[in-house]
């Protein structure tokens, strides 16, 4: 009804300030309920082509042709580069390249109930404040958590963040200055390189291997440039799918030591993995290491949470950032976690995922090679595989070929710290069974 009103109000030229039909009269008129008419006026108010009068009734807005036109959808395509598109909400392209499990992977039910139960139980979990540190009952869970993997923290040294990307934020904010040099992982995640560029950090990029980081080249870049940060994505690297093997873990923290070098351990796939590796975290006792993790990738993008373990001294510096800049991490999605931790919900809901996951990733590997892509490492698990088609020069070639086939991929060289080109791609699996994917993925070249 509302579309309607809208049209007639543009179409018949209506000018600002003429009075509307009442809602008695439009309801007897139309011979609709009376809730409908209200909620179609509503829709107009908030859309600015009406203003309502208390107590004289709906009038239309000043220039309503006008806004019509303003208010119309703006892509981001627009406003901003190439590195957001795969976040339109509107396109119905698959996105084969992007960072998230499908929609039609969440299981809602659960995580239905825990929203609902929170909404009952409290108020002012719905509308308060969380405390700076984040929700005591989640910190303390968390800390349990986190302990399986030999991560031994006490639950203040645990802050709550709005999801792995604000961790990292409030970590670069605290810890990097202009000018300061910092080492990443290359290839490496796009939007830590993106804050560091923010930051005006001096990006070097460490060779990722099957097995984590090129220990070799590490330590010449340790003794070349005295960075202050280096980062490391340890479990299911993001875009390669690789893992830190034990012995390299081990050397990582002999030449971070060494050298006198703060190590951040971005651990926000953990939960994906069936039998846990050996962690930074775990080996150093959080005293070179800072250690991320969120259950933003598990449970659901919107309700964004993730934390940050820590020595005490920097957690204090963290809380007083993250209070500046976003006042709190939000409460609400706190306190659903946390109930979904305690009833065994979430733990059952990601030992699912895990087996998807593993299934998936092993059709999409065998698809991949019968097709003829090289595969830089064969994941063991988790949602990446990083690729590249023999004959296809630069990944760009290969994202516009899946683009008119209604595909969104990513070219390689976004994550890459120098911003190079790359023959490169990062393949979601959760998204390769379908039959879009499957035609392209057989034939990326359109041959």
């Amino acid at each position: 009804m509302a579309e309607h009103l809208h049209e007639w109000i543009i179409g018949n030229g209506a000018g600002g300030g003429s009075r509307l039909p009442s809602i008695r009269q439009l309801t007897r008129q139309l011979n609709v309920g009376r809730n409908a008419v209200i909620e179609a006026y509503e829709q107009l108010v908030a859309q600015g082509l009406v203003r309502s009068r208390p107590g004289s009734g709906f009038f239309v807005a000043d220039n309503p042709a006008q806004l019509a036109r303003e208010t119309s959808p703006v892509s981001l395509a627009e406003v901003t580069s190439d590195s957001w598109r795969l976040f339109e909400q509107d396109d119905q392209g698959l996105k084969l390249g992007c960072g998230w499990l499908p929609d039609s992977w969440r299981e809602m039910d659960d995580l239905a109930y825990a929203i609902r139960s929170v909404t009952r139980r409290s108020r002012a979990d719905i509308l308060d404040y969380s405390s700076p540190m984040g929700t005591p009952l989640l910190r303390g869970l968390i800390q349990e958590r986190i302990r399986i993997l030999g991560v031994e923290a006490d639950a203040n040294q645990i802050l709550l963040t709005g999801g792995g990307s604000h961790a990292l934020d409030l970590l670069v904010r605290l810890l990097v200055q202009p000018g300061d040099t910092v080492l990443v992982e290359s290839p490496g995640y796009y939007n830590l390189i993106g804050l560091l560029r923010l930051q005006r950090a001096n990006i070097i990029g460490v060779p990722r291997l099957a097995g984590g980081p090129d220990v070799e080249q590490l330590e010449v870049l340790l003794q070349r440039h005295r960075p202050r940060l280096l980062f490391i994505n340890t479990v299911f690297q993001n875009p390669t799918g690789t893992t830190l093997t034990a012995s390299v873990a081990h050397r990582v923290l002999q030449l971070a030591e060494r050298h006198d070098v703060q190590v951040v351990e971005d651990d926000i796939y953990a939960d994906f993995q069936h039998t846990p590796t050996p962690r930074l975290a775990a080996l150093d006792g959080l005293q070179r290491v800072i250690y991320i993790g969120s259950f933003s990738k598990s449970l659901s993008c919107s309700l964004r949470v993730g934390f940050i373990a820590a020595r005490p001294d920097l957690l204090r510096s963290l809380v007083d950032i993250k209070m500046l800049t976003s006042i709190s991490s939000p409460r609400f999605a706190e306190q659903v976690l946390a109930t979904m931790l305690q009833n065994g919900s979430y733990r059952k809901l990601v030992e699912r995922l895990r087996v998807r996951l593993a299934n998936q990733m092993a059709a999409t590997l065998v698809l991949l090679r019968h097709a003829g892509w090289e595969i830089f490492a064969e994941p063991a698990g988790g949602m990446f595989i990083w690729a590249r088609f023999p004959g296809a020069a630069s990944s760009h070639q290969l994202v516009s070929n899946a683009h008119k086939a209604g595909i969104r991929l990513s070219p390689g060289q976004v994550f890459m710290p120098d911003n190079s080109d790359s023959p490169w791609l990062r393949i979601n699996v959760a998204y390769a069974d379908d039959q879009r994917a499957i035609d392209f993925l057989t034939n990326p070249l359109g041959d």
